[in-house]
């Protein structure tokens, strides 16, 4: 089975609840076999237009534990303060498999 990423674009229009969200987020993440490959940081275009918004990009083993994970009672919670915090887009994608 191929690697899922989980790809998010954060606008975010609450800072001091998002923190929140982020506390609470990264140990579901870990807990659920994922890890964060890009977590905010400075984008810049190469092509087009630079990114408007966060961009975080996750890490699973396959894209049933992503799921999992996105469904767990643990990270439901967290999201809530996101969803308050933030409007997002979020992707979903395979990895490659040579």
């Amino acid at each position: 089975m191929p690697l899922a990423y989980e790809i998010h674009e954060i606008v975010v229009s609450d800072p001091e609840a998002y923190a929140e969200y982020a506390k609470l987020a990264g140990p579901t993440v870990a807990a659920h076999g994922g890890r964060y490959i890009v977590r905010g940081g400075a984008g810049s275009a190469i092509v087009g237009e630079p990114p408007a918004a966060r961009v975080v990009v996750l890490e699973f083993p396959d894209r049933e534990t992503a799921i999992g994970w996105r469904a767990s009672p643990e990270y439901q919670a967290a999201l809530k303060i996101r969803e308050a915090a933030s409007t997002s887009r979020v992707y979903l994608v395979d990895g490659f498999v040579p």
